[in-house]
């Protein structure tokens, strides 16, 4: 293998989920001229604290664990994960054809819970529901049983992606919860299997194509397939202690940074972090040819991803262990959606599009535009 000419070494350093080691993690790649590609931090706050040194020092990053933020704010970083908005848009879309009426969230304070918030307050009476509040959790806490029992009459509950989030399953098992539990894609994690045992399935999940579940290896994306049976072949699998739900020993989203970064470098001919983020920001792989298995087409916006690559799959359980069966999303309903939204738009919002437009409340027209690095509509 290699790239250009020169081989590729990974280097991995541990933060260990605490806040100031990912930060110290990052300057000293970032500082490192060796160094071509940062994968991580992983969360959103952490990233959102190390990314000042990756600007500084136009240092190449793709994020495969960071939801929210704005990465059209930078101009270095990219990410491979869903966008929160796009998971928000199609679970809802769905859970309102479920006829769900009532949610909450139950997620750590930070950077992502305040976005999930405040999105899910802007767009939950338009998907036809009430967005009933978000009930903030710790790191350090042993149970979520309080923060359920706030939920325990709604149809359904929004739970963390994180590790955490597994105590908000097992929460709503304890309590035995009669509604809908909800989450991103980190619900692929076994953990939530083993926390929420049986009671698990009939979980909805957002995001990116996981295929992982499917049965039937010959729907399998061809690119999906042949990352996913290396990383088996290599490292073998997850097994859940309690519910015996698998996972393969990688993620393929972290896969799609370099494999983005290699077709980039090869497309821009260089190492120069200008013209490989130009050339990144261009790309527009598709889906069979990438590791995961979504199509990569980042834009102006930095996001891999667009809502056409978000899945809505439900957890199911038989005899022969747990799969998933995907839903379908009301994509007329979604656009509408996001379409009242933008409509409600003032100048100075944030915005992710660069050139992309959207109505005040007053009717009049605003443009995406970059200022001081940022995008915003004017």
């Amino acid at each position: 293998g290699g790239l250009g000419g020169a081989q590729i070494k990974i280097r991995d350093l541990d933060d260990g989920l605490a806040p100031a080691k990912a930060v110290a993690n990052a300057k000293e790649f970032a500082t490192d001229d060796t160094v071509k590609l940062v994968v991580g931090p992983s969360i959103t706050a952490y990233y959102q604290a190390a990314a000042p040194a990756y600007e500084a020092a136009k240092k190449i990053n793709c994020q495969p664990a960071v939801a929210a933020g704005n990465f059209a704010d930078y101009k270095y970083g990219f990410r491979s994960q869903d966008f929160y908005k796009d998971d928000i848009n199609g679970m809802l879309a769905v859970l309102q054809d479920k006829g769900v009426k009532s949610f909450g969230m139950i997620y750590e304070a930070g950077a992502t819970g305040t976005d999930f918030h405040a999105y899910m307050t802007t767009v939950a009476a338009q998907f036809g529901m009430v967005y009933i509040g978000w009930q903030q959790i710790t790191s350090t806490a042993t149970s979520h049983n309080d923060q359920v029992a706030k939920f325990i009459d709604a149809d359904a509950i929004w739970i963390s992606s994180n590790a955490y989030g597994a105590l908000s399953a097992k929460a709503a098992k304890a309590l035995n919860f009669k509604g809908l539990v909800v989450g991103g894609s980190g619900l692929q994690n076994v953990a939530f299997h083993d926390a929420g045992g049986d009671d698990f399935a009939g979980t909805y999940m957002a995001a990116p194509n996981y295929q992982w579940p499917v049965r039937d290896k010959s729907k399998w994306m061809p690119g999906y397939k042949a990352h996913v049976d290396a990383i088996v072949a290599a490292y073998g699998t997850n097994t859940g202690a309690i519910a015996g739900a698998t996972s393969p020993k990688g993620t393929a989203l972290a896969a799609d940074c370099v494999y983005a970064y290699a077709v980039a470098a090869n497309k821009a001919q260089s190492f120069d972090p200008d013209k490989v983020q130009a050339a990144m920001s261009t790309l527009d792989i598709p889906a069979d040819q990438t590791p995961s298995g979504n199509r990569i087409h980042p834009g102006p916006e930095h996001n891999f991803y667009q809502a056409d690559a978000i899945h809505i799959y439900k957890w199911m359980k038989d005899a022969n262990g747990w799969y998933t069966e995907e839903q379908v999303k009301d994509v007329v309903q979604i656009a509408k959606v996001v379409a009242a939204t933008k409509a409600k738009a003032k100048a100075g919002d944030a915005c992710t599009k660069a050139g992309a437009t959207a109505k005040s409340a007053a009717g009049k027209t605003l443009k995406c535009t970059k200022v001081k690095g940022k995008l915003v509509l004017k």
